[in-house]
């Protein structure tokens, strides 16, 4: 009798103890995945960013889609203006020359490291896409493209995306959006 209780309180002993190392292990697990799965995802919308970035200077707005993006990307150029004459110069003759030259815009992509293939996949999803908005808005009495590209934490999350997880984090959403830009200011801040 005596062994079989000293042999239940061993399983008890050791289910304890398996417990405690989950509870201690699981917020462990879901902060190293949070940062891997967020770092991902935001270096993703960077090159985005930079992309529409890139069209503005091409077309003068943000691309709507990202089909539009990338062909424009493939098939345009961008243009880069020199100025030649400098009123600071005691040799300046009063003649400002504008010089406009074009370099294509898949090569300075290309130069820059970014890949336009699965540019709209959202990272470690089942196959989301980021959403494109863009609008014109009046800003400080003046007409002002703006843009917003995202997804929503829950999207990229995987087993994580469960609002239980809120406990080990106060700040995480995962209905919350994980964008850059802004509907109503002219803003390309990212919220990561």
């Amino acid at each position: 009798m005596r062994l079989l209780i000293s042999l239940i309180m061993a399983a008890l002993v050791g289910f304890l103890g398996y417990l405690i190392y989950q509870s201690i292990q699981e917020p462990i697990a879901f902060s190293a995945e949070k940062t891997k799965r967020a770092d991902a995802v935001a270096a993703k919308l960077t090159d985005i960013r930079t992309l529409q970035d890139i069209y503005r200077t091409i077309k003068g707005s943000y691309a709507p889609t990202f089909d539009e993006l990338v062909s424009t990307i493939k098939n345009d150029s961008i243009p880069f203006v020199n100025i030649i004459g400098d009123p600071d110069d005691p040799n300046f003759t009063g003649e400002i020359q504008r010089v406009t030259t074009y370099t294509s815009a898949m090569d300075s992509v290309s130069n820059m490291g970014i890949s336009l293939e699965g540019l709209d996949a959202v990272p470690y999803s089942d196959g989301a896409k980021f959403t494109i908005q863009t609008d014109t808005i009046e800003y400080q009495s003046t007409m002002v493209n703006v843009i917003e590209v995202g997804t929503r934490w829950k999207e990229f999350m995987g087993e994580f995306s469960d609002p239980k997880y809120k406990k080990y984090d106060n700040r995480y959403d995962p209905n919350a959006a994980f964008k850059f830009g802004d509907l109503s200011a002219p803003s390309l801040n990212g919220t990561w």
